[in-house]
C-alpha cells in the first residue's frame, strides 16, 4: 500500500515507531527472572496466586515515554490508507476520455483488497521505488485468442452478448515510467463501459458474474460440439446403412435377373449387362462424393465470409481509433498553436483561458514530479532504515544471550561462593579466651551483621560487604531466613543461596515447561486422561503456573464417584451446619490454626487469608466424617492444598488424601494405619536399603519416630518447599506408593554420610535435619522413580495385610493391661490418686 500524501506518510511512520515502541517495552517486560517472581496471569486459583510482592511486573521508563509523548506529531490520515482503504468499495466513475489510469489502478487494489479481508490482518505495507502498477497494451497472441472467442460467441448466440465487459483482456505489469500506453479506442471503451451497470470497473475487477459466464458458456460450448460430433457420427452411418441397401438391391437384382434370363440369354451379353451396372454404380458413388465436396465448399464459403466481416469490423474499429486519435492530435496541436501565439503576443496581452489550463498543468505536472521524486528518495532511506534496524536488532538480541548466559554462570558461581562464605563465617565464630576484643573478631561480627540482612525496598550501604541479597520469602510463601536464631539465619541463608546456585545452574526447567506447554495445547479439545506421557510430565515437576489447574484435575480423577453421589452445595451445607451446631472437634481447630504453618506468611496471623479458609475446610470435613472429627495433621494437608486449590477443592483434597489415598484408621485416635506403614517402610528399607537398615539395627536407632511424620502429612516441613510441590504433584497422581519411593530416596541421597557416623546420638541428630539439606529435586527424583525399581503396589498392599493383624494384636493386649491397671487401681486406695491424661481430658 503506498500512501496519497505526505500527512499520511507522517501518519504512517508514527504507526511504525509506536510498533516498534510496544515491542521493545515486550521484550523488555518477557525478561524478567521468572524462577522467582512468575506473573499474576499464569495462576488463577490458590494463595500463591494472590502474593502482589512477589508478582510484580517492571514498569515501562517514565521518562522516555513522557520524552515521545512531547516529541509526537499528531497526525491523522486525509483519506483512507491500507485496511481502511480495502474495506470501502472501489468508486465508480462516470468520467470519459481523460480519466487517470493511475487512479483507476489504485481502485483496483483497493477492491482486490476488499475481496480478501480474511487476509487483511497478515498484509504487509510495500515500498515501491522506481517502478508503478500500469495497464498493458494487448499482446498479438491476446488478440487472437480474444478474436476467436468472440468468433465462438457468436455461434453460441445473441443471448449471450452484453454478459461479459470486454473481448480484450487487460493485463497488469511493472513497466517503467513513461512507457507506451493502451489504445485510445481502448481507453474510451473502458471509459464507457465503466458507466454501464453490467460492466463497472468493480464486476471487472470481481469478476464473479463474468467468471460464472464463462463456465456455463464453456460447459454449453463443449456440449455444442459433442452435439456436433454426435450428428457427423449419425450422418456416417446413415450413409453406411444407406450404401448396405444399395449393395443388398443390386445383389437381389442381379440374382433376379440371372434367374429369369439366364436360360437362352448368350453369355457376352450377360457380361456386357454386368459391366453396365458396375458403371452405374460407380458413377452413383462418384455423385455423392461431389455433393459432399460441395457441401464442405460451400460451409468454407460462409466461413470466409465471417472472417472477412469480422475482418471488415476490426478494420473500422482501427479506422475510428485513427480517426479519434488524429482529431486528438489536431486538437493538441490547436492547443500548442495558441500557446506559440500566446507567448509570441506583446506584452501586456491577457492570455486565454485555454492557455492559462495548460500553464497550470505544465505546473501540476513538475510538482507531481518533483513529489514523486521525493517519495523515492524518502522510500528508499525509510527500506534502508528499516535493515538497518532489523540488523541490529538482531545483533542486539544475540549480543544479550550471551552476556545473559555467562551473568546465569556468574550469578550461580558466586551464590556458591556465598554459601560457602556464610559457612566460613559460621566456623570463625568461636569464643575466644582473652579479655581483649581482637580486629578480626570486630570484622567478622560486621560480616555477620551484613550477611543476614534480608531483600528489604530500604537497603542502606554496606560498610565492608554488600552480599547476595536473599528474598524474605520464597514464591510459595515460607520464610526463607528464620528471625530468631542467628546461628540457623546462617544455614538457612546458606541454604536459599544453594537452591538459587543450582535453579540457575540449571537450564531444564525451559525445556520442561516448552512440553507442558505443548501437552496442554494438544489436550484443549479433548478430555485429559492418565498416560504414560503425562505420568513422566508429572514426575519432572508441574511448573508453577501450571500447578492450580494439575491438582485440581487429580483431586477430581480420584473423588468423581463422591462428587456424583453429592448435591450441589454440598461443601457450603457441611460448612453452615459445622458453624450452627455444636462441634467437638471446633476447639481442637481452634487450637491448632496458628500452629499449622507459622514460617508460611498465608498462615502466620489471625488475620491472614489462609487462616479462614483453613478453618472453613477443616471444620466442613470435620462434619463429613465424624468418625476421625479432627486430627493432627490434616491442618498440614489442607494448609498446602490452599495455597494452589480454592476451599471447595481444598477440601476434596482432603477427602482424596484420607478417604481414598490412605488406609482406614490412618487418622483415627490409635493412628492404625499409621502405624502399619511403619513396619511396611522398615521391611522395604531392609530389602532396598540394606546396608543402611544393618547399620541403624547396630546402633539401635529408630528411624521411624523421624519417619512416622514424613507418611503423616507428605513430608510437610521435612523438606525444603520445591522439593515437597514435586512430591504433591506425583502424590496426588500416583497415590501413597509415592510416599514409600521418597523415603526411601532420601536415606539413599545420603546413604554414605549416615554411615560414616559411628553412634546413636549423632545418627539421630543427624536424621532431624539431614532432609533439609538435599536440595537436588531432579537427582532425588531419579533415585525415586529409577534406582529403587521395581517398586510394585501390590508387594505393600501384602505387607500392610500382614503388619495389620500384628498391630492390632498389639493393640489388643495393651487395651487389656490397660482395663488391668484400671480395675487395680480401683481396688488398691495407693494408687486412686493416679489419673492419666486422656481421663482428664474427659
Amino acid at each position: 500500500v503506498q500512501a496519497a500524501t505526505r500527512q499520511d506518510m507522517t501518519y504512517w511512520l508514527q504507526e511504525l515507531q509506536q510498533k516498534r515502541w510496544e515491542y521493545c517495552n515486550n521484550l523488555d517486560a518477557a525478561k524478567r527472572d521468572s524462577r522467582t517472581s512468575p506473573t499474576p496471569s499464569d495462576f488463577s486459583k490458590g494463595l500463591v496466586a494472590k502474593d502482589n510482592p512477589d508478582l510484580s511486573i517492571l514498569s515501562q521508563n517514565a521518562s522516555a515515554e513522557r520524552a515521545r509523548n512531547i516529541l509526537a506529531v499528531e497526525t491523522s490520515p486525509t483519506d483512507l490508507v491500507g485496511e481502511q482503504a480495502a474495506s470501502q468499495p472501489a468508486p465508480v466513475q462516470a468520467s470519459a476520455i481523460n480519466f487517470s489510469l493511475k487512479q483507476w489502478s489504485t481502485e483496483l487494489k483497493n477492491s482486490m483488497s476488499s475481496l480478501r479481508k480474511g487476509n487483511n490482518e497478515n498484509r504487509k505495507s510495500v515500498f515501491y521505488t522506481t517502478e508503478e502498477w500500469e495497464l498493458l497494451d494487448p499482446t498479438p497472441k491476446d488478440l487472437e485468442d480474444s478474436m476467436a472467442l468472440e468468433e465462438k460467441r457468436k455461434h453460441l448466440g445473441e443471448g449471450s452478448k452484453g454478459l461479459t465487459s470486454s473481448a480484450f483482456p487487460f493485463d497488469f505489469g511493472r513497466i517503467p515510467h513513461k512507457a507506451r500506453r493502451p489504445l485510445l479506442k481502448d481507453m474510451i471503451g473502458s471509459s464507457k463501459n465503466r458507466t454501464s451497470s453490467d460492466s463497472s470497473p468493480t464486476e471487472w475487477c470481481s469478476g464473479n458474474g463474468n467468471k460464472l459466464v464463462s463456465e456455463l458458456q464453456l460447459k454449453y460450448q463443449s456440449q455444442q460440439e459433442e452435439l456436433e460430433k454426435l450428428k457427423k457420427d449419425l450422418l456416417s452411418q446413415k450413409e453406411l446403412v444407406r450404401l448396405l441397401q444399395q449393395t443388398v438391391r443390386s445383389s437381389q437384382y442381379d440374382k433376379y435377373f440371372a434367374s429369369r434370363l439366364c436360360e437362352g440369354v448368350p453369355k457376352d451379353k450377360l457380361e456386357l449387362l454386368h459391366q453396365k451396372d458396375d458403371q452405374i454404380l460407380g458413377l452413383n458413388n462418384q455423385l455423392e462424393k461431389l455433393n459432399l465436396e460441395k457441401d464442405s465448399l460451400q460451409q468454407e464459403v460462409k466461413n470466409l465470409k465471417c472472417k472477412v466481416g469480422e475482418l471488415n469490423e476490426q478494420l473500422g474499429m482501427l479506422m475510428e481509433t485513427i480517426q479519434a486519435k488524429d482529431e486528438v492530435i489536431m486538437k493538441l496541436s490547436r492547443q500548442l498553436s495558441e500557446c506559440e501565439d500566446s507567448s509570441s503576443s506583446p506584452s501586456g496581452a491577457v492570455n486565454s483561458p485555454t492557455a492559462t489550463c495548460a500553464n497550470k498543468d505544465l505546473q501540476e505536472l513538475d510538482r507531481l514530479k518533483d513529489n514523486l521524486q521525493g517519495y523515492k528518495t524518502q522510500n528508499k532511506f525509510l527500506n534502508k532504515e528499516i535493515l538497518e534496524l532489523s540488523a541490529l536488532r538482531r545483533n542486539a538480541e544475540a549480543r544479550e544471550r550471551e552476556w545473559q548466559a555467562k551473568y546465569t554462570s556468574l550469578e550461580a558461581k558466586l551464590c556458591q561462593i556465598e554459601s560457602k562464605y556464610l559457612i566460613l563465617l559460621q566456623e570463625m565464630k568461636t569464643p575466644v579466651c582473652s579479655e581483649e576484643q581482637s580486629p578480626a573478631r570486630e570484622v567478622i561480627t560486621q560480616l555477620l551483621e551484613d550477611a543476614l540482612k534480608a531483600e528489604t525496598s530500604e537497603q542502606p550501604e554496606q560498610a565492608f560487604f554488600k552480599p547476595h541479597l536473599v528474598s524474605e520469602y520464597d514464591i510459595y510463601g515460607f520464610q526463607t531466613v528464620p528471625e530468631d536464631d542467628e546461628e540457623e539465619k546462617l544455614v538457612a541463608k546458606s541454604r536459599a543461596l544453594d537452591l538459587r546456585s543450582l535453579s540457575l545452574s540449571e537450564n531444564r526447567e525451559i525445556s520442561a515447561g516448552v512440553k507442558w506447554e505443548n501437552y496442554l495445547a494438544s489436550t484443549m479439545n479433548r478430555e485429559m486422561m492418565r498416560s504414560v506421557e503425562l505420568k513422566n510430565l508429572i514426575r519432572s515437576g508441574i511448573p508453577h503456573e501450571h500447578r492450580s489447574k494439575m491438582w485440581k484435575w487429580c483431586v477430581n480423577l480420584h473423588v468423581k464417584k463422591f462428587k456424583d453421589s453429592t448435591v450441589p452445595g454440598y461443601f457450603q451445607t457441611l460448612l453452615q451446619n459445622a458453624l450452627e451446631k455444636q462441634n467437638p472437634a471446633s476447639k481442637q481447630i481452634e487450637l491448632d490454626l496458628l500452629r499449622t504453618l507459622p514460617n508460611n506468611k498465608h498462615y502466620s496471623s489471625p488475620t491472614s487469608e489462609g487462616i479462614q479458609k483453613l478453618r472453613n475446610v477443616l471444620l466442613a470435613f470435620s462434619w463429613r466424617n465424624p468418625d476421625i472429627g479432627y486430627c493432627q495433621g490434616l491442618n498440614r494437608l489442607v494448609a498446602i492444598a490452599l495455597l494452589y486449590l480454592e476451599q471447595e477443592d481444598a477440601f476434596w483434597c482432603l477427602v482424596t488424601i484420607v478417604e481414598v489415598f490412605m488406609p482406614r484408621d490412618y487418622y483415627t485416635k490409635t493412628l492404625l494405619g499409621s502405624q502399619v506403614d511403619q513396619r511396611v517402610f522398615k521391611d522395604l528399607m531392609s530389602e532396598k536399603l540394606p546396608r543402611l537398615h544393618a547399620h541403624f539395627e547396630q546402633y539401635k536407632v529408630d528411624y521411624t519416630l523421624i519417619t512416622f511424620n514424613w507418611f503423616l502429612v507428605v513430608f510437610v516441613d521435612s523438606v525444603v518447599s520445591d522439593i515437597l510441590f514435586k512430591i504433591w504433584d506425583t502424590f496426588l497422581y500416583e497415590g501413597p506408593k509415592v510416599i514409600f519411593r521418597f523415603a526411601l530416596a532420601l536415606f539413599k541421597y545420603q546413604e554414605e554420610e549416615i554411615l560414616k557416623l559411628q553412634d546413636s546420638m549423632s545418627i539421630f541428630k543427624y536424621l532431624r535435619y539431614f532432609t533439609r539439606n538435599i536440595l537436588d529435586a531432579r537427582k532425588l527424583t531419579a533415585i525415586a522413580f529409577g534406582d529403587l525399581n521395581p517398586f510394585p503396589l501390590r508387594q505393600i498392599r501384602n505387607r500392610r495385610t500382614y503388619h495389620l493383624e500384628k498391630v492390632r494384636l498389639e493393640l489388643t493386649e495393651l487395651e487389656a493391661i490397660r482395663e488391668d491397671f484400671l480395675r487395680e487401681r480401683e481396688t488398691c486406695v495407693e494408687k486412686r490418686d493416679l489419673i492419666s491424661d486422656d481421663e482428664e481430658d474427659s
